[in-house]
């Protein structure tokens, strides 16, 4: 790779390392703003969905602030479930920490993990019907293309 090139790319992926990256140091910080999947596991950021549907689907500005208001409620569930997930595993290793094994306390969490689960796949579900209505009989092939690609997660 040209040394120049490798000075690009070094920035680049120090960028996404939440580094100050950026090219000669002018890089932005919110360029990998959003992270992992579009809808996904990971951190979850409406800029970029937000974006590639806009730019992907041939969205109209109200076709555009609606879809942002989904998003954001999505990204809502889905820090919430980030949190859930964080106080089950706190009380599934209380359940483990005494002498004997705490087994209603772990079921308790398990059970706890589930209904989260469950929250974020209804609100799944719900934005995915909102998106439906929103979008014209013309867009609606596009997000499924993209779905099946995977170019798109949900």
């Amino acid at each position: 790779m040209h040394p120049g090139m490798m000075a690009f790319w070094h920035a680049r992926r120090g960028a996404a390392c939440g580094e100050r990256g950026g090219w000669g140091g002018h890089g932005r910080r919110d360029d990998h703003a959003g992270g992992g999947d579009d809808f996904g596991g990971g951190s979850f950021g409406v800029r970029r969905p937000l974006r590639f549907l806009a730019y992907r689907l041939d969205l109209t500005e109200p076709q555009v602030a609606e879809l942002a208001t989904i998003l954001d409620e999505l990204k809502i569930e889905r820090a919430q479930a980030a949190v859930d997930q964080r106080r089950t595993t706190a009380s599934l290793a209380d359940a483990i920490t005494g002498g004997t094994f705490d087994e209603a306390k772990a079921k308790a969490a398990a059970e706890d993990r589930v209904k989260s689960n469950d929250r974020v796949q209804g609100a799944v579900v719900r934005a995915l019907g909102r998106i439906h209505s929103l979008l014209t009989e013309e867009q609606r092939p596009k997000l499924a293309y993209l779905l099946r690609t995977g170019a798109l997660s949900i």
